[in-house]
């Protein structure tokens, strides 16, 4: 690639022990078109902020200074993440269990990935990036993610659930709408 043109997606993800595997598996080819198209996905488009606004959960990878994963799951109310901007999300670092696991390895390593998921319309968005702890005391600690990448992956394997809130507000459109139905027919019947 000239330069001006990276590709932040491959840049990141495609380091050189991955493009090995990408040959030894038969994907090589496939994903050199990837890189060649240039998918510069650093700013968040229209339809990513949308689906970011529309979380209630998603899972943030962090790793200490000697490499060592550890993934956590965030959630809380739709809108819970923000995206102040296309190149930034922010959320609450709420009271957990005590660990601190994600904030000391930030403290020491600031990449990050965070996994969100949407398994309604089996949607899934990765996004690479460097995370810190702004806002850094007491219940109004708050991270922000500064989006380096990001890709939406394929459906297979995605199961379809719904989240139980949706189920009962469908039963209960549902339920009103049978007692509709009898007392009308109660009232045809001339009950």
């Amino acid at each position: 690639m000239a330069e001006g043109d990276e590709n932040p997606l491959t840049d990141i993800a495609f380091t050189r022990s991955v493009k090995a595997m990408q040959s030894r598996l038969g994907s090589r080819a496939r994903m050199e078109r990837l890189e060649r198209a240039g998918r510069r996905q650093a700013e968040m488009n229209d339809t990513i902020l949308a689906f970011v606004a529309a979380r209630r959960s998603f899972y943030l990878g962090t790793a200490s200074a000697e490499g060592r994963p550890y993934i956590q799951h965030r959630g809380g109310p739709v809108g819970f993440v923000a995206a102040p901007d296309r190149r930034h999300l922010e959320f609450a670092d709420l009271a957990g269990n005590g660990q601190y696991i994600t904030l000391g390895n930030l403290s020491e390593n600031p990449r990050a990935f965070i996994f969100m998921m949407d398994y309604f319309t089996r949607t899934r968005v990765k996004f690479w990036g460097r995370a810190e702890v702004i806002a850094p005391q007491g219940p109004h600690r708050r991270i922000r993610f500064t989006v380096e990448a990001w890709d939406v992956n394929c459906r297979q394997h995605i199961p379809e659930l719904v989240a139980l809130d949706t189920v009962r507000e469908a039963l209960a459109k549902l339920e009103e709408h049978n007692r509709v139905l009898k007392e009308e027919l109660a009232r045809l019947r001339g009950g």
